[in-house]
Parts: C-alpha cells; sequence; structure tokens
C-alpha cells in the first residue's frame, strides 16, 4: 500500500480521484478555499480570504457514489472526516485517507456486533496496525454494512 504524504487537499483530492478511478466510482468534488468560506474558520472577518499567517486554506468536500457510499470531507488543518455509510470517522490524518478508501472498497472493513451490550461498530484496518473504528448508531443496518458483519 501506498504511505505518500499528502502536502495539501489538493494532493488528497488527486489521490482520492485515483482510488475513484481503480474501483470504478463516480466522483464529485466541492472545493471552499480562502478563510471567509472555510468551515472551520468562523472567526475569519468578512471578506478575509487569508489566514493570519498568510496562508490560504483550502477544503474539499469530496463524494464516492457506490456501494458503501463514502464522503470525505478534507480540512486545511491535515484532517478528514471521513463518512460509511452514515458511520462518521473524526479526524482522520489526511495521508490515511487513501489507505482507508483502499480498505472500505477492497473489501478489508467491516462490522463487528456484541450481544452484550448490544452493540456493533464499523471497523476500517489500515496497514501497519493502525486500526480505525466507530460506533454504528444509524437505525437500521444499510444492506452493505450487513453484509459486512463478522
Amino acid at each position: 500500500m501506498d504511505n505518500t504524504h499528502l502536502p495539501t487537499t489538493e494532493a488528497a483530492v488527486a489521490a482520492i480521484r485515483g482510488i475513484a478511478e481503480e474501483f470504478e466510482l463516480t466522483m464529485s468534488v466541492t472545493d471552499d478555499i480562502g478563510a471567509d468560506r472555510t468551515s472551520r474558520r468562523t472567526a475569519a472577518a468578512l471578506f478575509t480570504v487569508l489566514d493570519p499567517d498568510g496562508s490560504l486554506p483550502h477544503e474539499a468536500f469530496v463524494e464516492l457514489v457506490g456501494s458503501p457510499s463514502v464522503s470525505v470531507r478534507l480540512f486545511p488543518e491535515d484532517d478528514a472526516q471521513i463518512t460509511v455509510d452514515g458511520v462518521e470517522f473524526h479526524d482522520i490524518p489526511r495521508d490515511a485517507v487513501p489507505a482507508f478508501l483502499r480498505s472500505v472498497y477492497g473489501g478489508l472493513a467491516f462490522v463487528k456486533a456484541r450481544m452484550f451490550p448490544p452493540s456493533q461498530w464499523l471497523v476500517v484496518p489500515l496497514p501497519g496496525d493502525e486500526t480505525y473504528k466507530e460506533l454504528i448508531i444509524v437505525p437500521g443496518l444499510t444492506p452493505w454494512l450487513a453484509r459486512s458483519i463478522r
């Protein structure tokens, strides 16, 4: 697996575009550029484009249509929020996004179910013994999540 450093939001979008082509997925991208447009810059003054350090923040929202449906919100602070069939993973490092998506679309991600206390977790293993897991709180499982139960 490729552990390439993704220094910018645009580099991450290009990496996601490559994964979409590899797994034959339809992809759409929405970009927000400038301190007055990005979601984490709510304190930015009106018409302020640059951050105080002079940088131009760039945020992107990527939707991948397929099974499962995945959306990726890339933040300027080198992290991302990935939603897989309604299950949200927060604070994923930007460099881990391609490996995360390959794990999901490559069949490595799975749902772990417990009888007591009753709970279901979406587990996404990455190369190098790194694993992300989130509690599934959406009511009812999507067909993809139901197929992935172990």
